[in-house]
């Protein structure tokens, strides 16, 4: 019989004992590698901290089941038969699997392995919190790869919504009923003012000065809430904006006031955006905020995004204040 044991024979009969009514078991598997490297029931008992007779009765209980003898007994050791040295290839290459796919399911359940992926409207990438919580991600989670998308906020809450990105970086104010919402950072909104501007020089405005100036503002569609609140913050300056051009977002509003379309009002995190001729100024008053924060499904289970909520609320706590 041995010069059948083949390692496809080897192969068919494994796999057929996971069908037969009598299954094999993944400790046998163990137990026999043991005994195969030891060459010895008690050396391979004591290696898996286990007693002999208990070892003795399961190598039995394998090679019943497949039928053939997997090692010769002599009374100090024992040797592998053929059909042993061929099963041993096998049942290494499949604990050596098992091990592996334990350790990957094990990595993806705490949130180590998988994907994660994020939007971004487009004025947040410009907060140094927003790449801090990023890099500080990267660095604790490493195995995670991380897909990136830009949009307006509006439109990052539909793709939420519908499990389309995991979880999107916003501006609020912003309708968001039925996300969790985690708030990151709070910024003033800054006057942008145009190249040889007559305020140009002076370091803080009342927003009631630039009543009459033609205004630069994104469309309502991408932040209504956002633009509500700075039409509100104009009428109760006295004066109701002359909305000269229309933005496709906050972040290009500044490029738009360099060329001379009109004065606009920015999140004072972009004030980094280094356009010639342009000029920041405060408001006085702090008469408009807004604030970036971490839109998500509630009640999410997927380990990657807890684990990504987690590092955020943790910074947004220990975050200097504006």
């Amino acid at each position: 019989m041995a010069d059948d044991w083949t390692p496809a024979h080897i192969r068919s009969t494994m796999a057929r004992s996971y069908q037969d009514e009598t299954h094999m078991e993944f400790r046998q598997l163990r137990y026999f590698l043991a005994v195969a490297e030891h060459l010895h029931f008690s050396a391979a008992a004591a290696s898996l901290d286990i007693a002999q007779p208990p070892l003795s009765q399961q190598i039995l209980k394998l090679e019943r089941e497949i039928g053939t003898k997997l090692f010769i007994r002599h009374s100090r050791h024992v040797e592998l038969t053929e059909a042993g040295r061929l099963f041993r290839e096998r049942a290494q290459r499949i604990v050596e699997e098992a091990g592996l796919a334990l350790a990957e399911a094990q990595n993806a359940g705490r949130g180590e392995t998988g994907r994660l992926s994020l939007g971004f409207a487009g004025s947040t990438v410009f907060h140094p919190l927003v790449a801090a919580v990023l890099q500080r991600y990267r660095s604790a989670y490493p195995g995670v790869a991380i897909g990136c998308e830009e949009s307006n906020s509006s439109v990052l809450l539909e793709r939420v919504s519908e499990a389309r990105v995991d979880a999107a970086f916003v501006r609020l104010p912003l309708d968001c009923r039925g996300l969790a919402t985690q708030a990151l950072a709070e910024e003033d909104v800054l006057a942008v003012l145009p190249p040889r501007h007559r305020f140009a020089r002076r370091r803080r405005l009342d927003l009631a000065e630039l009543a009459g100036a033609p205004f630069i503002l994104f469309p309502r569609a991408i932040g209504p809430d956002l633009y509500d609140s700075i039409i509100s913050a104009c009428h109760a300056a006295g004066f109701n904006p002359d909305i000269s051009m229309e933005s496709p977002q906050i972040s290009s509003t500044v490029n738009m006031a360099a060329a001379g379309f009109g004065v606009a009002l920015i999140p004072s995190s972009m004030r980094q955006i280094q356009v010639k001729g342009v000029t920041y100024h405060e408001l006085k008053g702090n008469v408009l905020q807004t604030t970036i924060a971490l839109v998500h499904r509630p009640h999410e289970r997927a380990p990657t995004v807890q684990n990504f909520v987690r590092i955020l609320r943790d910074m947004a706590r220990h975050a200097p204040s504006a």
